[in-house]
């Protein structure tokens, strides 16, 4: 059996290596979910109208914002822990809108804000870590 050891200079500056990459990571996953989060939020502005003329959005398309408690809750929370960013919406009722429920039809704007923007979010991520590596 052989043993391959590397000394301990080398394994000071591969832990810096490591920190450093994490770290543009962490700051790409962030920027990632707030367009994502932004995305989600203006779907449910674009076109709708508040108040007396609010008129409710068809179903499988995005809420149509009458409130303003949807779009203005919805946050981008950092889990550095696990080099991830959590996108969260604190009103009550959106799984409900997200997802559907018996008596009406979803009307997703989380989903496809995701879905719409995972390419912008991939190249962002991969360019963080040739920005980090370079370094």
């Amino acid at each position: 059996m052989a043993t391959v050891k590397v000394d301990a200079r080398l394994a000071a500056n591969l832990r810096g290596v490591t920190a450093a990459v994490e770290g543009e990571v962490f700051k790409a996953i962030y920027a990632a979910a707030d367009i994502i989060a932004a995305e989600a939020a203006l779907s449910i502005t674009r076109g709708s109208v508040s108040g007396k003329n609010h008129v409710p959005s068809a179903p499988g398309q995005p809420p149509n914002a009458d409130t303003r408690q949807l779009d203005t809750n919805i946050i981008v929370r950092p889990d550095r822990p696990r080099l991830a960013a959590q996108i969260i919406t604190q009103a009550p009722y959106s799984a409900h809108l997200e997802y559907g429920t018996a008596r009406m039809a979803a009307r997703p704007f989380m989903r496809p804000a995701l879905l719409d923007h995972s390419q912008t979010a991939l190249a962002l991520i991969q360019r963080s870590v040739a920005r980090a590596t370079r370094k």
